[in-house]
């Protein structure tokens, strides 16, 4: 398939065309993998308690009136954000087919966030209210970034290419946010120069943002912009033209009733898995009593831990189908913070073996969970489809959270509000399992591979 703008001679440069700006594409998930996992992962929640609890009144802070618990703000801070993403996210997933800008939007969201992840450095005493804020922020413009990094790479790649442009992305991410972790370990473990503890927190922080904002430059520099395709007409301004188009595409989703039942099981199988990940090193320091370095180590085992697990998920879906495989991984989630309740106070190896699990589980379903739905959405409209699968998976990733932060100031414990998370993997492996797969691929249009 020939696309507009490329390399035209004797000889046909459009794969090589291609393949360079893949190549840079790659580095924008090595670029905001710092901040998802140095920041949002690990070091912003713990730190955010800490500043909480010296501000705290009778261990209660107030948060726009209401009386909060210390530990629960990190959950609520969480909630807020993902709420708002909710409301701008599916705009912005209309507005990504409709721009011919996708990679300018992208490295300014991606700046945007990092600037306001920048301001974390100075979350200091008991000042937790501008470290709120200024998370509140970075991570809506990490969701929004991440929407037209999706469109993107519907125009960087041909149909046949994509599982492995995307599955490289995410190798991609994992190796770059656990190599700057690692990094971050070793200045927090070791407290180098006379610093603090604090001060190395800080400063890692920091760290992640400028990663972020510097690898941005590799995508935003080498990808070229092309004018939008099968744009739905509409009238009114731009803003309006893309809330017709949204309107459009949810209007089409109905036409697809398989895609949309597997994103409803996705909006709960996945918000169960981004609160596990975003909690585990709170439950980590708070619950069982562990340094924050030793978190951040068993971080990195999940982070590498992760590669392989997507891989592994990749071979096995080849074999026995990816719905199969996705299945059995919401079974290992479910079993892994049903464990959680277990898990002695600073009982080592326990602990490093619930990260390996998690990163095994990690990888795989996240790398199938989207190859799966591109199997159920009609071609030709899969930037569309996947902007809106990605809003939802950022957007709406909200009530996990919210469930994480309610049990523990009903419990005043970090292990129910982890296990209570075990509904999210019931009721996503419940309604997935309700997926008929084969159906779906007839209403898409789409060739079925040799096992599904």
């Amino acid at each position: 398939m020939s696309r507009p703008g490329g390399s035209r001679g004797l000889a046909n440069l459009e794969p090589l065309d291609r393949a360079r700006e893949q190549r840079a594409w790659y580095f924008y998930d090595w670029a905001n993998s710092a901040f998802s996992t140095t920041i949002a992962g690990v070091l912003f929640a713990p730190y955010l308690i800490a500043i909480a609890e010296e501000a705290a009144v009778g261990d209660r802070i107030s948060v726009l009136g209401v009386s909060v618990a210390p530990g629960s703000l990190p959950s609520y801070t969480i909630t807020a954000s993902t709420l708002l993403s909710a409301v701008l996210l599916p705009l912005l997933g209309a507005v990504a087919d409709r721009t011919a800008r996708k990679k300018d939007l992208l490295a300014g969201f991606a700046w945007a966030g990092a600037a306001a992840a920048a301001l974390l450095f100075f979350m200091t005493g008991d000042n937790w209210q501008l470290g709120v804020v200024a998370f509140i922020v970075a991570n809506l413009c990490f969701g929004a970034a991440a929407v037209f990094n999706d469109a993107i790479l519907c125009l960087i790649s041909e149909e046949d290419e994509r599982d492995r442009v995307s599955s490289r992305g995410w190798a991609y991410g994992y190796a770059g946010g656990g190599l700057l972790l690692a990094a971050n370990f070793l200045l927090v473990s070791f407290l180098p120069f006379g610093l603090s503890e604090g001060m190395a927190v800080r400063i890692s922080m920091l760290s992640a943002a400028v990663w972020w904002a510097g690898f941005t430059f590799i995508p935003f520099l080498k990808i070229r912009n092309r004018p939008p395709e099968h744009v739905v007409p509409e009238s009114g301004g731009y803003v309006s033209r893309s809330f017709g188009q949204l309107w459009t595409t949810l209007k089409e989703m109905r036409r697809y009733p398989v895609a949309l039942t597997f994103l409803v099981a996705y909006l709960f199988f996945n918000d169960g898995i981004q609160t596990v990940i975003a909690s585990a090193s709170t439950y980590g320091v708070e619950e069982l009593g562990f340094a924050t370095g030793t978190v951040l180590a068993t971080y990195l085992v999940v982070q590498f831990v992760a590669v392989a697990g997507a891989l592994g998920f990749g071979r096995a879906a080849e074999r026995y189908g990816a719905k199969q495989v996705i299945l059995v991984g919401l079974a290992i989630w479910s079993l892994i913070v049903t464990a959680a309740l277990f898990v002695p106070e600073q009982s080592l190896l326990p602990f490093m073996a619930l990260a390996v699990a998690i990163g095994i589980v990690l990888g795989g379903t996240q790398a199938l969970s989207r190859s799966y739905f591109s199997l159920l959405i009609p071609r030709g409209r899969e930037a569309e489809f996947f902007s809106f699968y990605h809003a939802m998976e950022r957007g709406t990733s909200w009530f996990g959270t919210l469930v994480f932060g309610v049990v523990f100031q009903l419990t005043g414990s970090y292990r129910p509000a982890i296990f209570a998370l075990i509904v999210f993997f019931i009721v996503g492996g419940a309604l997935l399992l309700k997926v008929d797969t084969a159906r779906g691929i007839r209403e898409a249009g789409n060739d079925a591979p040799a096992v599904i």
